[in-house]
């Protein structure tokens, strides 16, 4: 099945998908021992080689994703869908960056560690290994090529690549810097493969393939989580929805607590780890909450909150029960006064997602029975939410955040991709 064949969305048989995708899973099987193999040197070259072409090829990357943006709005994209497929020239700038961080990591394949020498004269360990194929299925963010791209590259995985059809020219306008760097490094093009096919079957098809692609990651929104993770005979490393919470304690520095929260909701609306829910504690309602109140007002940040907050926020909507697990992507905030840490952790257990908390207190005890009680993958003690970011955390770029609570949890960097396999060293031992 060519290219042309696999863009006409809606218009491919079922067996045309699934032979298309079963093409693309022999490929990357057989370019996975390649990278596998590759040594550091050869994948780095490659990475350099991608950042560079990703400033060189702006042009031509800027005017493919001005060619979706044009299509989402007369597709009538929402706002928050909008400005996650957005390129400019800071976030050609940031994915340029992002591979070079990577490039700069230390190398996790072939890491042996915890050797320990046994009774029996033999000793054993661990040694890191690539997970193979990896298969990323996500929408709207042209720049998860890139990160993606550099991550499994970095981490010795093949890629399988599915980015939604509203990002179509500018992944593939991505995908051409993204061969190129493999071929001039030497090692296979179809090492990263983002697929042409815009048919929904073909992530029915990716999901169904154990005997290609060992595990996917699906990023996008919830209904896109779900349908992949409902219908997968392949390992998922996954998260659902990102209801993040921001405890202002008793015992805050309100200094600091007004930026946090500010940062928090206002920096960016449509991520994943933006704050969505405002915990405050009920002594110190009064004087933060009107401060608040204001800046997110000016802000044009819509306000729903408990009863008591609608005492000292008269504009604040009244909160439903729904509102306290929504994930709104969008400047809307739910505001809740609590009577303690007992009661904003127990909200947060009891609506929460796991994927990102924060608490704001000069309490030591509270911040360390917060920072052991909450249950998520990224909890944080005076600071924004925001940071819950592979980025921010030092590992380059992200391939996702993980809430599940096996293998890889929270951001998903080089470690996040590979697996550990036991090695045993020994001088002609018997049993």
């Amino acid at each position: 099945m060519n290219a042309q064949v696999a863009n006409k969305a809606g218009k491919t048989s079922p067996e045309e998908v699934l032979n298309y995708m079963r093409e693309r899973g022999e490929r990357a099987r057989g370019a996975a021992r390649h990278v596998a193999r590759a040594d550091t040197g050869t994948k780095n070259a490659a990475l350099f080689a991608l950042a560079q072409l990703l400033l060189d090829e702006r042009k031509a990357i800027l005017a493919a994703n001005a060619e979706d943006m044009r299509a989402g709005r007369a597709a009538k994209l929402d706002a928050a869908m909008l400005e996650r497929l957005e390129l400019n020239d800071a976030r050609i700038d940031a994915m340029a960056d992002g591979v070079r961080q990577v490039a700069a990591l230390p190398d996790p394949i072939g890491e042996m560690t915890d050797m320990k020498l046994r009774p029996s004269g033999i000793q054993v360990g661990r040694m890191r290994v690539p997970l193979g194929v990896v298969g990323i299925i996500y929408e709207s963010r042209p720049n998860v090529t890139a990160d993606a791209a550099s991550l499994c590259l970095k981490s010795g995985n093949a890629a399988i690549l599915r980015g939604g059809s509203e990002a179509m020219n500018s992944n593939q306008a991505i995908a051409r810097c993204i061969q190129r760097a493999l071929r001039d490094a030497g090692l296979p093009e179809d090492a990263v493969q983002v697929l042409t096919i815009t048919d929904r079957s073909a992530v029915g098809a990716m999901v169904s393939m154990p005997e290609y692609i060992d595990v996917v990651i699906p990023r996008g929104g919830k209904g896109l989580v779900a349908a992949v993770s409902n219908g997968a005979r392949v390992p998922v490393i996954k998260h659902l929805d990102g209801v993040c919470h921001v405890f202002i304690d008793a015992d805050a520095d309100l200094d600091k607590a007004i930026p946090i929260c500010v940062n928090a909701k206002t920096q960016r609306y449509g991520t994943c780890n933006t704050m969505e829910t405002l915990l405050v504690d009920a002594p110190i309602a009064d004087r933060v909450l009107p401060k608040l109140a204001q800046i997110y007002r000016e802000a044009g940040v819509e306000l729903r909150g408990c009863e008591r907050t609608r005492r000292l926020v008269s504009e604040a909507r009244p909160a439903t029960d729904a509102d306290w697990s929504e994930e709104y992507l969008a400047p809307v905030l739910a505001v809740k006064i609590v009577d303690g840490l007992d009661a904003a952790i127990d909200h947060i257990s009891r609506y929460g997602s796991a994927h990102t908390d924060a608490i704001v207190t000069e309490n030591y005890t509270r911040a360390r029975r917060f920072l052991r009680e909450v249950d998520s993958s990224s909890v944080m003690v005076n600071a924004s939410t925001r940071f819950a970011d592979g980025y921010e955390y030092g590992l380059g770029a992200e391939i996702g955040i993980s809430t599940d609570k096996f293998h890889a949890r929270g951001p998903v960097g080089l470690e996040g991709l590979t697996s550990q396999k036991w090695v045993v060293l020994g001088d002609g031992n018997v049993r």
